[in-house]
């Protein structure tokens, strides 16, 4: 009997191939974070390369449990693991708040890990809650995740700080614009492998473009060695505090959340079932990754759902593959060489790419809402309302100043106070009482169902 596609083994030229490309496809998602996190806390470049490399290697760890597993461990499927988007406002929020920067990753790292811990034992219980968490809750929350990144987009296509004199100056917005429209043309106007490292090819062109300006510093990669190893706890031992962990693990929630419906979909695209035991499995993976994940001092990791459009139009089903694709990160973590080839564009290239990358995350979101059954009155107000929610850190950020420092980590992350409005108004419309509405369709949240409406216009009876 032959091999499901997911377990067929290519030739070697062909499997290193194909790998190489589902890291192209992601490679810009893995170290957008540790960038984000790295500039907030005020890392040098060396160690921003340092702290770049340790999340591919980790990434290239997560998706080896991922897609080859061990014991109950991996989902077996063709999934790439990095570092999820949505841990990214809560840490910024945690350094924000941590008065010694140099204590910043150490609460973060030790936050991972009682998340990644708390979330492995919950992995089987978490499979099945899977009716709790529907396209309305999941397509809520990935938006959100877009959308919380877009300002640091924006602020990257000004410059690399506020202090700077040329901060917001039209050269940094010119690279920026420039940066947009080459990816935006190479989507357009290619096909295939070059299509699907848009993103890459316009850093470099951006990157090289940017030359002639001045913005553009080699030094990173200069003073980068060929061969490295990111060092356990180079930032130093794990510090575990309570409020930072009670905000990684809703983060956990979440990228749990993600995960389960990434795998959901792949499944179908693949032709095998992501069934409970299937989900429960990935999970596992999902959750000893990201406790793994803080010893060689890389983040929380996820399943990347922009891989599986990669395997939906590359139609190679392959778990191996993606297996390849982990081992290239993984030799890339152990290059700092090559990890530093990121730490060389400049930010405001980074932002006009950073446009489309978390735009399109945002648009996922709104892709999977698409499947939410929006002309039910309960969804529109489940949606209108945690998103109002989850962008009040963006629109209003003093919004939660009187509020003790503790809980502003929480309330700070609009993706992690969007996810709990979202689970529950979920709960409390679509299943506490919420059967005898489930049915009412509207065409706008603020107008009456069809039976109230009628009832008011009727005659009244003499």
């Amino acid at each position: 009997m032959a091999d499901h596609p997911v377990d067929e083994k290519l030739p070697p030229l062909k499997m290193a191939t194909t790998g190489l490309q589902h890291v192209a496809a992601m490679y810009a998602g893995v170290v957008a974070p540790p960038l984000i996190v790295g500039a907030a806390i005020g890392l040098t470049a060396t160690e921003l390369t340092f702290l770049t490399g340790a999340c591919l290697f980790t990434a290239g760890l997560a998706t080896f449990l991922q897609t080859l597993g061990i014991w109950k461990i991996g989902a077996r499927l063709p999934f790439v693991n990095g570092v999820t988007f949505a841990g990214v406002a809560p840490m910024t929020a945690i350094v924000a708040s941590t008065e010694d920067k140099s204590d910043a990753l150490p609460i973060i790292f030790g936050a991972v890990i009682v998340a990644g811990l708390l979330g492995f034992v919950a992995a089987p219980f978490f499979s099945k809650a899977i009716r709790f968490f529907p396209p309305v809750v999941t397509g809520t929350v990935i938006t959100l995740i877009g959308i919380s990144l877009l300002p640091v987009a924006f602020g990257w296509a000004q410059g690399a700080s506020p202090e700077a004199d040329d901060f917001g100056s039209a050269t940094n917005l010119g690279l920026a614009a420039i940066t947009l429209v080459i990816v935006l043309l190479l989507r357009r106007f290619t096909r295939g492998f070059v299509k699907q490292i848009a993103v890459l090819l316009g850093l470099v062109a951006g990157t090289l473009i940017a030359i002639p300006f001045g913005v553009t510093d080699f030094g990173p990669v200069a003073d980068a060695s060929v061969v490295g190893f990111p060092t356990p706890f180079h930032f130093g031992a794990p510090q575990f505090q309570l409020a930072a962990i009670l905000s990684m693990c809703v983060v956990m929630v979440v990228s749990m959340t993600e995960s389960t419906a990434d795998m959901l979909a792949l499944g179908e695209i693949v032709d095998r079932k992501a069934d409970e035991k299937v989900i429960a499995a990935g999970l596992r993976a999902d959750t000893l990754g990201s406790a793994i994940s803080p010893l060689f001092n890389g983040f929380m990791c996820s399943a990347f759902a922009q891989n599986i459009g990669l395997v939906a139009m590359t139609k190679i089903r392959s778990r191996y593959v993606v297996a390849a694709g982990g081992g290239f990160l993984v030799l890339m973590g152990l290059c700092p060489m090559a990890a530093s080839l990121i730490a060389v564009v400049p930010r405001p290239v980074l932002g006009g790419a950073g446009v489309v990358l978390f735009g399109s995350v945002a648009a996922s979101g709104i892709q999977t809402l698409v499947r939410a059954s929006l002309d039910k009155d309960n969804n529109v107000l489940i949606v209108a309302v945690s998103l109002a929610v989850g962008i009040i850190p963006i629109a209003a950020p003093e919004f939660y100043h009187s509020f003790p420092e503790n809980a502003k980590i929480i309330l700070d992350s609009g993706i992690s106070t969007g996810c709990v409005a979202a689970v529950l108004l979920n709960l409390i419309f679509n299943h506490i009482g919420g059967r005898g509405r489930e049915a009412e369709d509207v065409t706008h949240p603020m107008e009456a169902g069809t039976e109230i409406s009628e009832a008011s216009r009727a005659p009244a009876t003499p």
